[in-house]
């Protein structure tokens, strides 16, 4: 009982106690309840910062990683045809130059001097560059494979450099040898000049060179890699008068540039004999190094005396059983003649020049202009550098190689998106592997949104021609997609030869559409303007007050006059012009390969409607093409203060001279942008906007003159001015061919279709042809180099030299192939 009621009172209390009970659990129930929502918001909260941070990781990463796709370059491979092209003239940016089409490639380079300098200064010759002030140099011939012959003036004698290779022996890429002759200037006249050639060797990977020394002549550098399995270079015995043998052995912790490390090196090998002679220059032998580091730089130096000729021969093991002779002496004599003779076949069967009335010295010139474009080829490889919005710092690209062709092998010898191009439409004519290859190069440098650096600068060689400025590409910034001309000439071509595309082109074609594509979307994504239909380049400098003109380097124009005052909602005409083009060509694409072409034959017919077109580019004030964006044309370079304080230093800036400031207004500035309408054949024959431009074109007040159009018409306000203090009118005024030919291709298009302008389109194209061809060559003939640009005024050559890339196509305008 006693215990029950103990039970009962522990279990028992009055009413007010049962409720605090039950208040208690309600809230230890609350408390519960809110960290477990606390807990779920503290973890979404968490989950969406780590989303947000795994998402912004992502975007960031995408600028420099790979689009995911099956490289190109591995789809169309052919093994065969690789060790076809594995060894080449791939180092243009020397005087002359061979590496292997691959990483980790043996080094070969050529390097000479005279040893009696008429102004008494040493001056060792390697890298193309236009300070050497040499009177010409350039290849005469070259087929883009197995065969160049090049030659070189220099102040008083020419060298003559030969290149053969026999790719079929083994399966390393064969033998090749390069054969180096020297004659005076003066003729037949014996000259007293000395000749020093240097033959740089290195090996850029893992592998091992050795040399033979016979005295103080290295006659042979033997070698093994990965790459070429066992080979040796041989240096034959000299046709002429050897003054002096010698050599170097060193280690050098920049292969890239042996000159340095030679020029240290140099010194008096003889004494004179007389106080009339002067002491011979001359190599050190072996040369160990202090560090214990490895010979990576093998130098065989011969001094001859004019005139003379020497062989060095590049022999694969590998192809010993191949090797009948060797190719040196008399059986490279023979095998140089055939070259010879194939070429010139090669060259008339594909450029037909002499049926068309072009005298010898005019086909010599035009076989040279081509030759250097193909001779221009290289092979790069490295990272590039690369920013985008979302990197605080430039970041590396992925390391990769580019087989490509370079403007200039002086001044720019490394891979131009839109000259690429312009390049490939002369040579996919005369090798349209070379081209497929290239272009499947190119397009493997998509990154994950569809981006391509429109500026290859890889490796320290092409980066030491390179101001720290210009290196770091952003991902924003785009480039005139001329690859789809390219392509829609390479399609063209096939299909007017056999009635369709090859076998090769067509898997060709398979293997790039995706990247193709991915490139179009990537211009569709960032490159669009404020309206449907409209189109902006990105990259100017809305900032700057040094610029009379901010630039639009992706534009390709560079510093062609656009809004003076940069925005968002600036129109641009051109690059409208070029995404309806490629529209329409991937839409052909897309019907080869057997893919679905409608989105992209709407979007051509959306962008080439003509009414469209006029809505947004035409201006009846200015009766032309335009931009459209936030401009005046009353602005000004003047010098201000750097600082407001008496005597401050001064500066260039741009002033603005009217008291409105810029409005949204077409910009006028008549030039090469408002001819692109034309120029990429989106005007319909029937259009009265056509007659006007043709007009315009023939209007020496506008755009012709008797060397070619002008890039801005002598009426516009930025005609001739500079843009900053430094820098000189660029398209503002002097000529340039590749949009030359472009009015070419487009005249002769025009002239051969039916319309109410067709007879007055032939009667321009014909005298423009005969313009630009006439200038060029004479110009040609006059300094010995073909240029960059000509000038407006004189037809002269200016800018850098040898500029063939897009210049060499006068070849096509002579041979009408476009």
């Amino acid at each position: 009982m006693a215990i029950r009621q103990r039970k009962g009172k522990e279990n028992s209390s009055p009413p007010s106690g049962t409720s605090q009970t039950s208040q208690t659990s309600s809230k230890k129930k609350s408390g519960k309840n809110k960290t477990h929502q606390f807990a779920i918001i503290f973890g979404s909260v968490v989950f969406a910062v780590v989303a947000s941070y795994v998402w912004s990781y992502m975007k960031t990463i995408r600028a420099y990683t790979p689009l995911n796709a099956p490289k190109a370059v591995e789809l169309i491979r052919d093994h065969n045809d690789d060790l076809h092209r594995l060894w080449g003239t791939y180092r243009s940016h020397l005087y002359f130059g061979v590496r292997a089409r691959a990483p980790d490639s043996l080094l070969f380079g050529l390097l000479w001097f005279a040893q009696y300098p008429q102004d008494g200064q040493l001056k060792v010759r390697y890298s193309c560059e236009q300070g050497d002030n040499l009177p010409k140099y350039g290849w005469l011939q070259h087929d883009g494979s197995t065969y160049g012959a090049q030659e070189i003036v220099d102040e008083d004698f020419i060298l003559t450099t030969e290149y053969i290779k026999r790719p079929n022996h083994g399966s390393k890429g064969g033998d090749w040898t390069a054969r180096v002759k020297g004659k005076s200037r003066n003729g037949d006249k014996k000259s007293i000049q000395a000749v020093s050639l240097m033959f740089a060797v290195s090996n850029e990977g893992a592998g091992k060179l050795t040399r033979i020394v016979n005295g103080e002549r290295m006659a042979e550098i033997r070698g093994r890699s990965p790459l070429l399995g066992e080979f040796k270079l041989k240096f034959r015995n000299p046709a002429g008068s050897v003054k002096l043998n010698s050599y170097l052995t060193t280690h050098t912790d920049d292969i890239y540039n042996p000159k340095d490390t030679i020029m240290k090196k140099l010194h008096y090998k003889t004494k004179p004999k007389s106080r009339d002679q002067t002491p011979l220059i001359g190599l050190p032998g072996d040369v160990p190094n202090p560090n214990g580091k490895p010979n990576n730089l093998f130098v065989h130096q011969v001094t001859l005396q004019l005139p003379f000729q020497i062989d060095a021969v590049f022999e694969s093991e590998d192809g010993d059983n191949d090797r009948k002779e060797s190719l040196a002496g008399d059986v490279f004599a023979r095998e140089v003649k055939q070259k010879r003779k194939d070429f010139n076949e090669h060259f008339e069967n594909t450029f037909q020049l002499s049926e068309k009335g072009f005298t010898d010295e005019q086909i010599s010139f035009a076989k040279a202009a081509f030759s250097n474009c193909i001779g221009g080829i290289t092979y790069l490889h490295g990272k590039s550098k690369v920013t985008s919005r979302r990197l605080k710092e430039p970041v590396d690209y992925w390391e990769t190689g580019l087989y490509t062709g370079v403007p200039s092998r002086s001044f720019f010898p490394r891979g131009f998106l839109w000259d690429e191009g312009f390049h490939q439409i002369m040579i996919q004519k005369w090798d349209a592997g070379i081209t497929r290859q290239i272009l499947s190069h190119w397009l493997d440098l998509l990154n994950q949104d569809g981006w391509i650096p429109r500026e290859q600068i890889l490796g320290i060689e092409a980066r030491r021609k390179v101001p720290d400025e210009f290196v770091v590409q952003h991902n924003e910034n785009a480039n005139p997609p001329t690859f789809f001309i390219t392509i829609e000439t390479l399609i063209r071509t096939e299909k007017a030869e056999h009635g369709h595309v090859t076998p090769e082109t067509l898997k060709f074609l398979k293997s790039v559409f995706y990247r193709l594509d991915q490139w179009y979307q990537w211009y569709n994504k960032t490159q669009t303007g404020p309206l449907p239909g409209a189109y902006r380049w990105h990259g100017r400098d809305a900032t700057t007050d040094r610029e009379y003109n901010p630039k639009t380097l992706t534009s390709g124009l560079d510093d062609y006059p656009r809004a003076s005052h940069p925005s968002d909602d600036e129109r641009h005409v051109d690059l409208r012009c070029w995404i309806a083009l490629a529209s329409g060509i991937l839409a052909d694409i897309a019907d080869i390969v057997g893919i679905k072409s409608t989105k992209y034959r709407e979007t051509e017919s959306y962008l080439k409607d003509n009414q469209l077109l006029d809505q947004m580019h035409w201006s009846d004030k200015l009766k032309t093409y335009a931009d459209y964006g936030n401009h005046t044309k009353l602005v000004k370079l003047e010098w201000v203060p750097v600082r407001y304080e008496p005597h401050a230093p001064k500066r260039l800036a741009r002033v603005v001279k009217s008291k409105k400031g810029p409005s949204p207004k077409f910009v006028d500035e008549f030039g090469y942008v408002s001819m692109f309408p034309f120029l990429l054949k989106i005007l319909k024959p029937d259009s009265s906007k056509l007659r006007i431009l043709l007009d315009d074109i023939r209007s020496p007040e506008k755009l012709w003159t008797q060397y070619g159009l002008r890039s801005l018409s002598r009426t516009a306000p930025s005609y001739n001015k500079h843009n900053t203090e430094h820098d000189k009118p660029y398209w503002r005024g002097p000529i340039w061919i590749n949009i030359n030919f472009l009015t070419c291709k487009a005249l002769h298009y025009y002239a051969h279709i039916e319309g109410p302008h067709q007879g007055h389109a032939k009667m321009i194209y014909e005298e423009l042809r005969h313009n630009l061809v006439n200038n060029v060559y004479k110009q040609y003939q006059k300094t010995g180099y073909i240029w960059e640009q000509y000038d407006d005024k004189t037809g002269k050559g200016q800018g850098c030299y040898p500029f063939t890339g897009w210049s060499a196509l006068i070849n096509l305008i002579m041979a009408e192939k476009y």
